[in-house]
């Protein structure tokens, strides 16, 4: 008996002292940084954070936003993607940052939407819908279907719906302090230390029904930034890559058909022209650029092989130029005009050189052949007296002979050759 309660008293204090496994774990808070214009890439990576911090049983996840907006439906995926979350998502603009466009729809969405003094948000107008010539009717269609989106996220959190939809159909903004007292936000934080002090002891009320308190006072913080892979896909998702990759690999297949064998140039274009069509595809392109570039391209390789004294040449760079300026059909997705500047210098330039070397060549190789003739024997075909036709290397050639006449049929050697005229002697004079 006395053992047992020896044994009972060891257990008490054991379980007394020793802190249970829930109570040893710190919380933990995954952060991640979004910075720039909404595409896919950053969809993707949007998708992966919040899946990490789902698997982590991070108590939150905090997005930290900068953008100017972006595209429609990579902006749609985030916002599905937000409100389906097994953890609390937590959107933060800091200093200096703004959340426009469809930055204020990803805000939105969030279980708690933050933002630092300073910020701005709002702008939701969906602008790039003019710039493609959608009419009045299409254009009033999409702005309303915009409209109803943001209400039913403002209303699902709470938050103002008034103001989001002024925010689409006025491009209404407002700064961090007037969004906070219009409900469109629920914190000002100055930074992210801020954030969390303020954050702990928050409820959220996920989509499952389950209500979480967040613990972030003491929460341990783990950024998950963008992989390698996903760096490089968003690099070249930007609008002035794209583009460049797009001229590189142009400039590369045409290059090769100038020179067939370089392999070189022929392996980098097609590797550059692939990786454009790539970063393109999630841009909101213009066909008409695209194809005007491509008619560039294809003008500057018939300058080669047609006699057009420079006219195809002319033709090829004013496409080009063009094409360039209207590539991109978003005011949010444009390409900087020195970069174009910059392309069509270095295109011109390199297909200067390379058809001025070409043709060159090309001349010298007539020069050469028609050297090589001196000293061949033709048959006069018509009387030199002293000028006439000859047959040499079965062509009709005008031809003077130097001294003397000579008769249909007789044989004579060829001693100069003056541009397209033959200069001969008799056969007997030149074995001489």
């Amino acid at each position: 008996m006395r053992k047992l309660w020896l044994f009972l008293i060891t257990l008490g204090l054991l379980i007394l002292f020793v802190p249970s496994k829930a109570s040893a774990v710190t919380p933990q808070v995954d952060v991640l940084r979004v910075e720039g214009t909404v595409n896919p890439v950053l969809a993707g990576y949007i998708d992966r954070g919040i899946g990490l911090a789902e698997e982590h049983g991070a108590t939150a996840c905090i997005i930290e936003l900068d953008t100017p907006g972006g595209l429609d439906s990579a902006m749609r995926d985030i916002v599905q993607r937000i409100l389906e979350a097994d953890v609390p998502v937590v959107v933060y603009v800091p200093l200096g940052c703004r959340a426009a466009s469809a930055g204020a729809f990803i805000t939105l969405a969030a279980h708690v939407a933050a933002m630092a003094p300073g910020t701005g948000i709002g702008a939701a107008h969906p602008v790039a819908l003019g710039e493609d010539g959608m009419d009045e009717t299409m254009e009033e269609k999409v702005v309303n279907d915009a409209v109803a989106y943001i209400i039913s996220i403002a209303e699902a959190r709470g938050r103002n719906a008034d103001w989001a939809e002024a925010a689409v159909r006025e491009s209404r903004s407002s700064p961090a302090s007037e969004a906070l007292e219009l409900g469109v936000i629920d914190i000002v934080a100055d930074n992210l230390d801020d954030l969390l002090l303020q954050l702990d002891g928050w409820q959220v009320m996920l989509l499952s029904g389950e209500e979480v308190t967040l613990q972030t006072d003491s929460a341990e913080i783990n950024y998950t930034d963008m992989g390698t892979i996903e760096r490089f896909l968003f690099t070249i998702a930007d609008p002035n890559i794209a583009y460049i990759l797009l001229s590189l690999g142009m400039l590369g297949i045409m290059l090769e058909l100038f020179s067939p064998g370089t392999i070189f140039p022929g392996v980098v274009g097609a590797i550059c022209l692939l990786l454009s069509f790539y970063s393109l595809g999630m841009l909101p392109i213009n066909y008409a650029g695209v194809l005007l570039i491509v008619l560039a391209f294809g003008l500057f390789v018939a300058e080669v092989f047609i006699t057009s004294h420079g006219l195809l040449a002319l033709g090829g760079i004013a496409s080009l130029t063009v094409g360039s300026m209207i590539l991109m059909g978003s005011p949010f997705f444009q390409i900087n005009p020195g970069v174009i500047a910059g392309v069509v210098i270095v295109v011109t330039v390199v297909c200067v050189f390379v058809i001025g070397a070409i043709v060159r060549t090309h001349r010298k190789r007539q020069q050469t052949g028609r050297e090589a003739m001196v000293g061949m024997v033709a048959v006069a075909k018509t009387n030199l007296d002293p000028t006439g036709t000859v047959f040499v290397h079965g062509e009709r050639w005008q031809a003077t002979v130097d001294e003397g006449k000579v008769e249909p049929g007789e044989e004579v050697v060829i001693t100069k050759v003056d541009g397209l005229r033959l200069m001969v002697t008799q056969k007997n004079r030149g074995g001489e």
